[in-house]
């Protein structure tokens, strides 16, 4: 075969090494969640080798997900790391035959702590998975390697339920954007799930703010020094009573009207597209792409008017 049909055909094992896992959901799944669920300690995870680097993903997975989880490399458990598993964990183990030495030796000191045990095997008559609380079946047919040997299959099949009890235990924890926003506070996951209005909007001098009894030809220069593309007008409480945008500014001229000496309560969009301060970054942006507009005035709880959000702004911070 041609190196094409060799990455198909591999692709063609793993799916349906997938496939297969489709029946095995069933009440082991749900009491391995239950386990994890009822739990007051961590989930600690482990496995030798390949699939020792999928027990890792998984672990960085669930404690991105509002579940409390380590990786405990089973070697290093036997020369003293175990003594960070506690009664209250759960212990979850990888090993596609059941039969991985430095699991095995794990298993006497699990018990005696009293951590639960849930394994992820290809062997379900294995002595891992006759010690297990609960033992989640990843057998495949085959291996995607032609020698049938590289564990490629049966690690796509672990890596696929593994993340598949992740994501089952934050739907049943009820973890939220905001939740995920915690745990990502870095890089721009984290900024467009963290960041709020009131950190990148316009304020003072750069906000320009102008009463709508104001001449426009002044509201210009206002807009002009801020550089601006619009100004939020206020009528006489200091509530939000409009904006003047350069795209009004343009309408009005297409109509050949003198507008200089007018006030601005006569030329503004009145009752505005606003924004909170306390809104997510993110959400104003689907606002201004929604509506097709590049600022928008940004308001209190109460509707006045606190700042101004351009698309340049949101541009800067990385949103767009």
């Amino acid at each position: 075969m041609n190196v094409r049909d060799i990455a198909k055909n591999v692709i063609r094992v793993e799916r349906a090494a997938l496939t297969g896992l489709l029946g095995r959901v069933g009440p082991d799944f749900v009491k391995a969640c239950d386990i994890i669920l009822r739990s007051r300690g961590r989930v600690v995870v482990t496995g030798m080798g390949k699939p020792g680097f999928i027990a890792q993903k998984i672990s960085a997975t669930l404690s991105s997900t509002g579940t409390p989880s380590l990786f405990l490399h089973p070697a290093e458990a036997l020369h003293g790391d175990l003594g960070r598993v506690m009664k209250e964990d759960v212990v979850v183990a990888f090993s596609s035959s059941g039969h991985t030495e430095e699991i095995l030796k794990l298993l006497p000191i699990v018990k005696k702590i009293g951590a639960k045990l849930i394994s992820f095997t290809g062997d379900l008559r294995s002595p891992l998975a006759r010690s297990s609380d609960v033992a989640l079946d990843v057998s495949v047919k085959k291996e995607a390697c032609p020698l049938n040997l590289a564990p490629t299959a049966s690690t796509t099949a672990m890596l696929a339920l593994g993340d598949a009890l992740a994501l089952a235990l934050l739907e049943k924890k009820g973890f939220k954007a905001e939740d995920f926003a915690f745990y990502h506070p870095g890089g721009n996951l984290g900024k467009k799930l963290l960041l709020k209005v009131s950190e990148i909007m316009r304020k003072g001098r750069d906000n320009p703010v102008v009463p709508e009894t104001m001449r426009l030809k002044d509201v210009l220069y206002r807009i002009t020094s801020a550089r601006a593309g619009s100004a939020t007008v206020v009528g006489a409480s200091g509530r939000l009573a409009g904006i003047f945008t350069d795209g009004d500014l343009r309408r009005w001229l297409r109509k050949g009207v003198k507008i200089l000496d007018r006030r601005v309560k006569d030329l503004m969009t009145a009752k505005p597209i606003t924004v909170r301060e306390d809104q997510r970054a993110s959400d104003a942006l689907e606002v201004l792409r929604a509506r097709r507009i590049d600022e928008v005035p940004v308001v209190d709880k109460k509707g006045r008017p606190v700042g101004l959000l351009d698309v340049q702004d949101l541009l800067k911070a990385g949103f767009v």
